[in-house]
């Protein structure tokens, strides 16, 4: 099979995944897997805060110790996993997480509840955060093909897009009517489900790569040498990066801009990103269409200057009217958010070979969740001398010009996802769902 018609299949003909039964297992413990997370989401700051009476220097501890395995563990996961295989990792983290959080519910009913426990359970749920989703990115490639990456990576993303709409609802009926530790308790069982789906899937791996001698620090190294080198992965990890940057800007400085400036509650907070999550689903569910239709490569950069505009809009947001059109062009962002994560991650799986993608995935998310960090801490400080509103026309300046890496990379021609780009492995298999 052509690099052409291997283009042209994933294309014209994406419904032969849900004919693949390992991708329906993987999708299946993906999408309650999700749902659960985004409980826990809400959750686990409400038990701080309604069970413990947390203060707010301590939820915010415990916000913070749910990103820090990104940043401490991330690179060397990746290069802990590119020697092993993927799928019992997988299972593995997803029991461990149903373990550690299950002791939530059962500290609380035994009246034994600490916000250090709290405290150790997000850090070691963020641990096996890191080791799930670098390995389930690094095994979505042996499960559908190369081919078929971009159809799979839309559908996995518009099963936590949608996660993401209805999870902060369902946390907040289940904490209203029973209670906090109840809903950790649902996403414990989540872990437990989607264990039992991953177990019963038998697409077989690559065989990792055996070294006689293994040195971690310098598989790492490898790792992030070819991320940084590789004329693809350099533009997706700057533009990556710049998007989280002014995005987290954004994201801090809407709150307070809403209830501080505008005196506008909770309710219209919510709102607002909920207009974002709807842009997220409508982005990844139509990946694959938007490609078609503009060209893979292609549409990165031209949502990117159809977006221009829009974010401009979202700094000018005041009661009213002003309201209803800064979240209308939040929507728009966050909708090409969720069209460059699909593709974006498509590439990535695409032109790493099979022996680097656990260490080149954890690359990715050491320096994506670590500018979410770095930008929490940065947006904070300038709100404080700049103001609010200063901070989101920063914020809106960026994002203008975070896919402009992308603009001047090869990207900027590709059409799809075939061999256009020399050296992408697996462009010649033609293995099928």
């Amino acid at each position: 099979m052509t690099a052409a018609t291997t283009g042209n299949v994933e294309e014209k003909a994406p419904d032969p995944l849900w004919r693949n039964q390992s991708f329906r297992r993987l999708f299946a413990a993906a999408a309650i897997s999700d749902m659960g997370s985004q409980i826990t989401f809400v959750a686990l700051p409400l038990v701080a805060v309604i069970v413990i009476n947390a203060s707010p220097a301590e939820v915010g501890v415990l916000w913070m110790l749910r990103f820090v395995a990104f940043l401490t563990v991330g690179l060397p996961a990746g290069a802990l996993l590119d020697r092993t295989k993927k799928r019992w990792v997988m299972v593995t983290s997803d029991l461990g997480r149903a373990v550690v959080l299950g002791s939530i519910p059962l500290a609380w009913a035994m009246d034994v509840l600490t916000i250090q426990q709290l405290y150790i359970v997000s850090l070691l749920s963020g641990v096996g955060n890191v080791f799930f989703d670098v390995a389930a990115r690094s095994y979505l490639p042996a499960v559908v093909g190369r081919q078929y990456l971009l159809a799979a990576n839309s559908r996995l993303g518009s099963a936590n897009a949608t996660s993401a709409l209805a999870g902060p609802s369902v946390a907040g009926y289940i904490v209203q009517f029973f209670a906090s530790p109840i809903a950790i308790l649902i996403d414990a069982i989540s872990f437990v489900w989607s264990a039992l789906w991953l177990f019963r899937v038998r697409q077989p791996e690559p065989e990792p790569e055996r070294r006689d001698q293994p040195s971690l620090f310098k598989e790492i190294g490898e790792g992030t040498k070819f991320v940084w080198r590789h004329p693809l992965l350099r533009p997706i990890v700057i533009a990556g990066a710049l998007t989280n940057l002014f995005l987290t800007f954004a994201i801090v400085a809407v709150p307070l801009l809403l209830v501080r400036e505008l005196g506008l509650g909770g309710a219209a907070v919510g709102l607002f990103f909920t207009f974002g999550g709807l842009g997220v689903l409508l982005g990844v569910s139509t990946a694959t269409r938007v490609c078609k239709r503009l060209g893979s490569g292609q549409s990165l950069w031209k949502l990117g200057i159809i977006g221009i505009p829009f974010g401009f809009l979202v700094p000018m947001m005041n009661v009213g009217w002003w309201q209803w059109v800064a979240s209308a062009a939040w929507t728009v962002i966050i909708f090409r958010v969720g069209h460059n994560n699909v593709v974006l991650v498509s590439f990535r799986q695409q032109v790493t070979p099979d022996r680097l993608l656990s260490r080149m995935n954890a690359t990715m998310r050491f320096v994506m969740n670590g500018m979410e960090a770095v930008a929490a801490a940065m947006a904070g400080v300038l709100i404080t001398f700049l103001g609010v509103r200063t901070v989101m026309w920063i914020a809106a300046i960026g994002l203008a010009v975070a896919w402009l890496p992308v603009l001047f990379s090869p990207l900027r021609s590709m059409t799809s996802f075939d061999s256009q780009y020399p050296g992408a492995p697996g462009s010649e298999r033609t293995e099928s769902p």
